[in-house]
């Protein structure tokens, strides 16, 4: 007597649906880090073409440079480290982005003078940097899907750049928004180099304490991988780190206050994040 038997995935060449992995939801934080640092992106440069100011555009700048590192990091969690995608990440990610949000820092605290000094040898750094990570020689391959880390894959000119750019300018960047935020508190101008009007003191103290916040786990985002052993730790940092920062930003920037008719409108500092 025959029996008939239902026929497996398998005997049909139907392979099943798997669970998301980790890598996948690896991808999916790092993409959302990306949009987000898009998003704050083309506010910062709205913002630029309105009013051209140079802080600003250094925010959007080093914005865009983070939604590349991002989209590196995205690429990878997707479909496998390569050694292109982590000189990419490792350039705009690791060097660069943070050393342009502290020259909007610079511009706001001391002024455009000093700015476009600074802004000059930045440009020149920069121009270095990427120089650098792209054509040093590696130490081993890069492959897989765990994120490789500097000191595996490159000498030490690329890991000074790193550490420099991630640790140096995010000092500038959270001691640049604490002070402001405390000159505010205090009733005071809360920049040195350039005279503004504090419209709403309570919401850029805010601002700049978010921002300070944001820009202190986004620092964090590499001790906190290395320490954890997991790539999930490392891209949900990036995506908490850009999403407090742009919160911070958007708490800052108040709607400009009403004047009697007759009156110049104020210079408004609470559009100004982190000065």
């Amino acid at each position: 007597m025959h029996t008939f038997t239902k026929p497996t995935g398998l005997e049909l060449g139907v392979t099943r649906a798997t669970p998301p992995t980790l890598p996948t939801m690896n991808a999916a934080l790092a993409a959302a880090a990306a949009l987000v640092a898009v998003a704050f992106a083309l506010s910062t440069l709205d913002r630029w073409l309105r009013r051209r100011r140079p802080h600003e555009l250094a925010w959007t700048i080093s914005l865009a440079l983070f939604a590349v590192g991002s989209s590196a990091l995205w690429w990878a969690a997707a479909d496998g480290w390569s050694l292109a995608a982590f000189r990419i990440f490792y350039t705009a990610g690791a060097v660069l982005n943070v050393p342009w949000l502290a020259l909007g820092t610079v511009y706001l605290l001391a002024g455009e003078r000093v700015g476009h000094r600074v802004r000059w040898w930045l440009v020149g750094l920069s121009g270095f940097a990427v120089g650098v990570v792209c054509f040093s020689a590696t130490r081993t391959g890069v492959s897989g899907s765990e994120l490789p880390t500097g000191k595996d894959v490159f000498g030490i000119a690329p890991r000074v750049l790193a550490a420099v750019g991630s640790g140096v300018a995010a000092l500038v960047i959270i001691v640049g928004a604490l002070w402001s935020a405390w000159r505010v508190w205090r009733g005071r101008v809360p920049s040195m180099g350039v005279a503004r009007t504090v419209s709403k003191p309570g919401r850029l103290v805010a601002g700049n304490v978010l921002i300070a916040v944001g820009t202190l786990v986004l620092s964090a985002s590499g001790t906190l991988a290395g320490r954890l052993g997991k790539d999930r730790a490392f891209a949900l940092t990036l995506l908490v780190g850009i999403s407090v920062l742009f919160v911070g930003f958007l708490v800052a920037s108040a709607p400009p206050r009403r004047v009697a008719s007759g009156q110049a409108a104020p210079q408004q500092l609470a559009a100004d994040v982190a000065g």
